[in-house]
């Protein structure tokens, strides 16, 4: 691969990488407004008596959300993956740009 397609691939997989992060972020936005109704909830289902119908309903809304975030925590892992191979290949490509300039501009002694 040549110094301009090295270079292209590189801005490519860096604007990926940036797209994968601020994913990234936007999960773990949504998992911390999750987290955040399920305080909620639990703070109102102490107060309620046990024998409370209201219960059951909140019992089964917070396990929704508890899949709602298991779903999110398995997107977020599969990203986090994407984001280690792109690094691993931006390094891999950083070592061949680098490797390229220095032979195209190397000193004939």
């Amino acid at each position: 691969m040549g110094f301009a397609a090295s270079s292209a691939r590189l801005y490519m997989l860096l604007a990926r990488k940036m797209d994968l992060e601020f994913q990234l972020q936007q999960i773990n936005q949504a998992r911390l407004r999750l987290t955040n109704v399920l305080d909620k909830l639990y703070a109102s289902a102490q107060s309620l008596e046990p024998e409370n119908p209201a219960v059951v309903l909140q019992e089964q809304f917070m396990e929704r959300v508890q899949n709602q975030d298991k779903r999110l925590e398995l997107i977020a892992n599969r990203i986090q993956l994407q984001h280690q191979a792109i690094t691993t290949e931006v390094d891999g490509l950083r070592k061949i740009i680098s490797k390229s300039i220095e032979s195209t501009f190397k000193l004939q002694a």
